[in-house]
Parts: C-alpha cells; structure tokens; sequence
C-alpha cells in the first residue's frame, strides 16, 4: 500500500499492510527536517521517512489585498491585522492587533462591510494542484471556519457575549461567514472534480477544562450551518474532517448527527476526552485523527516519552478507525528525534486487524 490507499483503508475501515501515520509541523520545523533530511520541498520529507502524509490544500487569493501602513502589520483578507511577534530568535508568530467588527454593533454595518467574495480566489490553481496531489495523497482542505472566524474579527470574549446580548447580530455575521466560506469551499469541489478527500473545517468548541459555548448556542448558532456545510461536502463524495480542541466530549453526539467523518485531535488530557472512553462511545461513528500528547510529551519529553505516548494512543484508540498524528502541529522547539521517534513507533506497531467480508487489500 502507499500512503493514499493506507490512509484511504482507514477511512473505509478496509484491512491494513500496517498502520498510518501522518504528522504536522509548523515551518520552523520543516526547515529543520529538510536540513536534517537533505531535500529541498516540505513533500520530500514525508517521503523520505515514509510517512503517510494527508496533504493541505488551500486556494489562492487573487482579490484586493488589504494594506496596513504599519510594515510590520500583515492584513488577512477578513480585514483582522496581525502584528509579528519574536517569540525567540528562531520563531515568529502573528498575534491580532485589530479586529474590525469590535465596535460595530449594527446589521446593518454587517451589510456594508466588504465580506470576502468567493470570485476573488483562484479555483482553476486550486483544482490542478489538487489533482496532482491525489495522486500520491490523501487531500485536504480548504480549511473554512465559521465561529473561529467570527472571533478572530470580534474577539472571543465579544463573540461569546454575542451568544446572549446579541444574538441576531451573531446570526447576521455568521450567515455573512457561512455563504462566504461555504461558497468559495464549494466551488472548489467542484473545480477538483473529486480530487479533494477531506473537507478541513476547524471550529474550536471546547477550551483546556470544559466547552467554550452551551450546548444551547452551539445548536443555535453553529450546528445549522456546520449540517449544511457537510451535506454539501458529502454531496461532492468528499468526507469532513473537523477540528477542535480540548474538553469537547458532549458536543460529539452533534458533530457526528451534523456529519463529521473525522474528528481531530483527540486531546486526551482534557476533562471527557479520555481515549478509552471515546473510543468506546464513538469508535464506531467516526474516525480519529492525533492524539499525540503535544503539550508536554512531544516537545519536551524524551524519545521514550513519546514512543510510549504513541503506543498508548494506538492502543486506546485503535486498532481500527485511527490516523495516528500529534495533537497538533509539532512547534519550532520540538526536537526532530522526538518526531521521529512518533513515525517509527507507529510504523512499528502491529495490531491484529479481522477481516472484514469483501474488505480485502
């Protein structure tokens, strides 16, 4: 098998020749694995160490950049500045310096706010590199988002506020968010003609101790609009990977009836998110994907942490439905022994795989 049927079995819940293992590693970090690896592309280190990569895809923008006159302000294309941060003299990172929907408290300022339109990215791009990704891996993306989004031009503390004190500005905004992502997300399905996998839609429910919003609000103001988008994926033959990290337990049984697929990253040292348990009450509904400890583990434990981590994690959350990777992206200051002693711990592991009728390799 290569990495796109190995990771394809999983999804298919088929047989296996071993188990997957994909990781994620900010740039910092390729950097460091293309010096360590001697090769030039991000693609070539997966390829070199075997790893069955699930590969990001993103589309192009080709509409009006936005300009701040702060050079050391960059602009998304949401109209959120974000000023560049020296963590260390490796490192940077973007922190928000301005969000333009704090202190507008109108619909009809939403009205006249210039929303990201979907005819200002660049699908045909999109859709060919796409294509030739597919042929190798499984692919991903584009990443759409509808709270994080909201946040980001709000701020969280204002979005939650919003859930109570102003819940039809919250609707107008979000509708604004969902046909915007949602529409430039669809016109690249259809662009790729079936060349997109994996929808990727990331919307953070839960925080380190407990949810980030009531059951309430999330069926009010994201389970609707989280349904449509799935239905469309599905309708393109494409699954749903969803992020969200942390004490997201109770909101699973929605995620799944919304139709997620896939459920990333399993952060097992939150309240509820214990892998045994999950497994347990959803093993059978969808498939995981992380669960690598990468708080505390990954970056500064021991090769023996880690490799210990991971089986457990294969252990608790296998033997079937379970796409092994890191919590989350693998930070500048983890150690390349650490990582890779992730992927030859996986690709090591051997489990007992039943046959499945009409399931075979």
């Amino acid at each position: 098998m290569n990495a796109r049927e190995r990771v394809l079995a999983v999804l298919n819940r088929e047989t296996l020749d071993r188990v997957p293992v994909d990781i994620w590693l900010v740039p910092e970090l390729v950097e460091k694995f293309k010096k360590h690896l001697d090769v030039e592309s991000e693609l070539d280190i997966y390829r070199k160490l075997d790893v069955d990569k699930i590969a990001w895809l993103g589309i192009p923008y080709k509409g009006v950049v936005l300009k701040d006159p702060n050079e050391h302000r960059e602009v998304d294309h949401w109209g959120v500045k974000f000023e560049k941060i020296q963590a260390n003299e490796k490192t940077q990172y973007g922190e928000v310096s301005f969000r333009p929907l704090q202190g507008v408290d109108s619909i009809e300022q939403l009205e006249n706010y210039p929303w990201p339109h979907p005819d200002d990215f660049d699908y045909a791009a999109a859709a060919a590199e796409a294509k030739e990704l597919a042929g190798e891996f499984v692919t991903l993306g584009p990443w759409i988002s509808l709270f994080e989004v909201y946040c980001s031009m709000r701020s969280l503390e204002g979005a939650l506020m919003d859930t109570i004190a102003a819940p039809e500005f919250l609707h107008a905004a979000l509708d604004r968010i969902a046909w915007s992502q949602g529409e430039m997300a669809r016109r690249f399905l259809e662009a790729a003609d079936g060349a997109i996998d994996m929808l990727f839609i990331s919307d953070d429910v839960g925080s380190q101790n407990s949810l980030i919003m009531s059951p309430a609000s999330f069926d009010e103001f994201i389970y609707p609009r989280l349904k449509v988008w799935c239905d469309m994926a599905h309708s393109y033959g494409a699954r749903v990977f969803f992020h969200t990290d942390g004490a997201s337990e109770l909101l699973i049984p929605r995620l799944i009836e919304a139709g997620i697929d896939v459920l990333n990253p399993i952060q097992h040292v939150c309240p509820g998110m214990d892998c045994k348990s999950i497994k347990a009450k959803y093993g059978d509904k969808v498939i995981f994907h992380g669960g690598v400890e990468n708080q505390k583990v990954l970056p500064f434990g021991t090769p023996e942490d880690v490799a210990a981590e991971t089986r457990q994690c294969l252990d608790e959350l296998g033997p079937t439905g379970y796409l092994p990777c890191s919590c989350h992206f693998a930070q500048a200051d983890t150690p390349i022994e650490n990582v890779l002693a992730l992927i030859e711990t996986v690709q090591q592991y051997r489990w007992a795989v039943p046959e499945q009728p009409g399931k075979a390799e």
